[in-house]
């Protein structure tokens, strides 16, 4: 039954607030699980910005231009479901019921296209925060591209809500430091200010001005020393949407557990509240103490807010995407669907035969000839262009005063680099970040959220080996690889030449979706006739052959491979037939049918891997540790060739151990 329409003169603000509350921890008491004290504490921070101000359509919570709200800290989300469920997003209340539940739409952090209105997956603290500049700076680019004139086509707000444990995160000075940078003005951090973090008091361990910090990092600051005033907190919301030149935090002063025994205390932070402490906090509230009441009214009256400011949003932007250019409005409708409409085989540069050429290079070629052509496609480095090959020459370099270009300068920030491709990437994009393997360690966590929400982030590392030489052990990567091939959804490549690079890049943009990583080799590199640019796809295949029956297979990746092959070649002198695969995406390979990975590597002949890394992704493929030519320590600071030669490398000693294996 619905309720009669009243004004919004007669809502009771405070009444919603303390709805979105019980219901919090209602769910929190079911699933005997969960953060009650964000809850309790910043419920009217939520409210306020969902009731006045975010431009959403709860009954298509898609729509492209919606503003986007990002729950930083992940660990509140029964805060964020009970809020969705009033505002009325297609949640129902046995989804809030099942909470922290099995195959449930409201698990224990928000996680991206499980949950209508979470915008991002979030959970480990800072993550959030920083793919929200990602998606800062995807509208801004937007923007700039398609608002011509007097049109406002692309306009949307990116709001997130963080706490103290989020600003201790050193991911979170990266991405700040970048916005303020960037001058990203329609970024508004929401800070939940209440100087408890799970151990206790935020005394202990974070006692900085955070707001001179952000004052510091180019960011107004607004500060609401009440977080149970709603006047205040849109309010400030209000101004920091009329800044035109620098992103805002407002930091809100709550009292974490509001209402609780427990209130303003780390006791309430992460776990359910007693039963009398519920029944007491609902009589506090005046609302009665049976799990997950709900007035209509107060849910009406809510809805009826946002209902009033937003009243065909998505249907006014529709409207206004029909009446583009069609030329325009085909190249938006790749970020609306997140579709690539390019050819990848149409645009890739291809590399003359019988030619070296170092891997590196070949890819910065293919992104000089693949990012002017393609819309979707923009990325930039963590202070490595030069080395990297990545900056790309007439797209122009996104800043400030030019959001519209396509070279992103992320500074040496490879951490956020990696959640701000991931804000790219919910908007349609399809970008890239370059920096050195042994620095992905830096981002992992990045990947890991991009392997999550199976975004088509592309991760391009150079200086892929021990052969980066007089750099030293910090930067030859070893256990690198092994961590990366680990990570569930994501592809790794290591191509061995040109033809390989054009058959990863091949790949990666004719899949649908998920992350890729590219590991290119810094050397020059011969281009094998016998690489082939269409075998990349299926992760292996046979680079070198015999005419008999091989006595032994080498699989070997990158610049190992042509050691395998020269080592073949020698051995085959000698009257050993040995076949040379290469696997530039171990992933693929195991992928495919059994009957093609039978016929590159038949069961009953010996295989030894080549390949200066880590052991442990070559398992599943020899089983036998010491048919695997790879290395388990740190390198050392040398010329490559010395390098080489210490830890058995160089060809000579490459042969002299493959002959022994297989006599």
């Amino acid at each position: 039954m619905v309720s009669p329409k009243r004004d919004e003169s007669e809502i009771k603000e405070e009444k919603i607030v303390d709805q979105i509350r019980s219901l919090g921890i209602d769910m929190i008491e079911e699933a005997n699980s969960g953060h009650p004290g964000i809850v309790l504490g910043a419920a009217p921070i939520l409210y306020s910005l969902y009731a006045h101000h975010l431009r959403i359509d709860p009954k298509k919570p898609a729509f492209y231009n919606r503003d986007r709200f990002i729950l930083s800290s992940g660990h509140g989300s029964a805060l964020l479901y009970a809020t969705l469920y009033m505002a009325g997003y297609p949640l129902t209340l046995d989804d809030l019921k099942s909470f922290r539940k099995l195959d449930s739409k409201t698990p224990g952090h928000p996680e991206y296209k499980k949950t209508p209105g979470v915008e991002v997956t979030s959970g480990p603290l800072g993550q959030g925060l920083a793919t929200a500049v990602g998606i800062a700076m995807a509208e801004k680019n937007l923007e700039a591209r398609f608002n011509k004139g007097k049109k406002e086509l692309i306009n949307f707000n990116t709001y997130v809500l963080c706490g103290d444990g989020d600003l201790m995160e050193g991911i979170s000075y990266e991405a700040a430091s970048l916005a303020g940078t960037l001058k990203l003005n329609k970024l508004i951090v929401l800070y939940d200010s209440n100087n408890i973090c799970l151990d206790g008091s935020t005394s202990m361990c974070f006692t900085e001005n955070v707001a001179m910090r952000f004052i510091a990092q180019g960011w107004n600051v607004i500060t609401v020393p009440d977080g149970e005033d709603i006047i205040s907190i849109t309010k400030a919301i209000e101004d920091a949407k009329a800044s035109t030149d620098k992103p805002t935090l407002i930091e809100v002063k709550t009292t974490i557990g509001k209402y609780s025994k427990l209130e303003g205390t780390n006791l309430v932070h992460g776990g359910p509240l007693a039963k009398d402490d519920v029944s007491a906090i609902k009589e506090k509230m005046q609302i009665r103490d049976i799990p997950f009441t709900i007035s209509q009214i107060t849910m009406d009256d809510f809805q009826m807010l946002i209902n009033n400011r937003c009243k065909n949003i998505s249907e006014k932007f529709e409207k206004a995407v029909e009446n583009l250019e069609e030329e325009d409005k085909k190249i938006l409708n790749d970020f609306l669907t997140g579709k690539k409409s390019f050819d990848i085989k149409d645009i890739i540069y291809e590399p003359p035969l019988e030619k070296k050429e170092s891997p590196r290079v070949t890819s910065g070629k293919i992104l000089s000839s693949l990012v002017p052509n393609c819309p979707t496609v923009i990325g930039g480095s963590a202070d490595v262009f030069k080395p990297t090959k990545t900056y790309i020459e007439n797209v122009g370099d996104f800043t400030a005063e030019n959001p519209s270009g396509k070279n992103i300068y992320f500074g040496v920030r490879e951490h956020c680099m990696g959640a701000i491709l991931n804000g790219f990437a919910l908007c349609g994009f399809h970008p890239y970040g370059a920096t050195f393997l042994s620095f992905s360690d830096y981002q992992k966590p990045s990947i890991r959220m991009s392997a999550m929400m199976d975004l088509p982030v592309t991760y391009i590392y150079t200086h892929d080996s021990i052969s980066v030489g007089e750099d030293g052990a910090t930067h030859q990567p070893v256990e690198q690889l092994a961590s990366l091939r680990t990570t569930p959804n994501l592809e790794v490549f290591r191509p061995a030449d040109a033809n390989e690079v054009i058959g990863v890049y091949r790949t990666i943009f004719e899949k649908e979706s998920g992350p890729s990583v590219i590991a290119l080799s810094r050397n020059e590199l011969p281009i094998l006739e016998t690489t082939k640019i269409s075998e990349v796809s299926k992760g292996g295949y046979i680079v070198y052959d015999t005419e008999r029956k091989p006595q032994g297979i080498i699989i070997s990746t990158g610049e190992e491979v042509h050691k395998a092959i020269e080592v073949a070649k020698r051995l085959r002198i000698k009257g050993m037939d040995i076949r040379v695969v290469s696997m530039p995406c171990i992933k693929r390979f195991r992928e495919q049918s059994e009957e093609y990975k039978d016929k590159i590597l038949p069961v009953e002949v010996r295989k030894i891997v080549i390949e200066a890394s880590s052991s442990m992704p070559w398992n599943s493929i020899v089983f036998n540790k010491k048919y695997l030519i790879t290395l388990d320590e740190y390198g050392t600071s040398a010329p490559k060739e010395d390098v080489y030669k210490k830890y058995g490398f160089d060809i000579d000693s490459l042969e002299e151990k493959v002959e022994n294996l297989l006599k």
